[in-house]
């Protein structure tokens, strides 16, 4: 059991408190926040304390750090605030979902946000600083590297390597064996059938909208 300290006030930090407390043996005590976007000093009944002072109030010799934030701007953002919070000496836990299915052996690095419904098969590498939202499949023998983002119901195959700081939308299909580089993004619904460079966008259309208004559809 960990005592932890929670960056940010946003949904993600409100969910990361939730499953932090019904679902994990550590306890929350604590949010903080770059002082210049900090409006109250309390959130969820706890304390919100500027991340410029944390470890005056919170030192890392007592306390352990979450960071359980987006995708904005590539992974960038939770990156950085990662790499401060290792700068000012914290550990940074991991939660994994009771829902998740792991299998023994399976350890992935700090940082992980891995929420219910993940399957995660044997002999399958998780790097620091990745959130897989829910319900994703991950085959064996795959490594997600360091501050990647999968967001819900994507399948990567046996095999599959996906480089540092991507992102994977929801739906998308890797086949086995394949390579993403880094700072990739795959957009929702994307068949990924071969390696991709770094950098690489595949963004396949949306369904486009019928020219048939819903009032002619007699039938449904």
């Amino acid at each position: 059991m960990a005592k932890v300290v929670v960056f940010g006030v946003s949904q993600w930090a409100e969910l990361a408190h939730f499953y932090l407390t019904h679902d994990s043996p550590h306890e929350v005590v604590a949010f903080t926040l770059d002082s210049d976007y900090i409006e109250s000093t309390h959130y969820k009944d706890l304390p919100v304390v500027p991340f410029e002072e944390i470890e005056q109030h919170y030192p890392p010799s007592e306390f352990k750090m979450f960071i359980p934030m987006s995708f904005k701007k590539m992974n960038h953002i939770r990156a950085d605030k990662y790499s401060g919070a290792k700068q000012k000496g914290y550990e940074l836990i991991s939660y994994v979902s009771s829902r998740a299915t792991v299998f023994p052996g399976f350890e992935c690095g700090d940082n992980c946000f891995i929420l219910e419904d993940n399957t995660i098969q044997p002999f399958a590498n998780v790097g620091a600083n990745v959130t897989l939202w829910s319900g994703n499949h991950i085959g064996h023998h795959s490594l997600l590297e360091d501050d990647v983002f999968l967001a819900s119901q994507v399948v990567v195959s046996g095999g599959v390597r996906i480089g540092q700081g991507s992102f994977v939308g929801v739906n998308v299909t890797i086949r086995d064996h394949v390579t993403i580089g880094k700072k990739s993004v795959l957009g929702a619904g994307a068949l990924v059938l071969e390696d991709q460079p770094d950098f690489s966008v595949v963004a396949p259309r949306g369904t486009e909208r019928s020219q048939v208004p819903s009032t002619r559809l007699r039938n449904l």
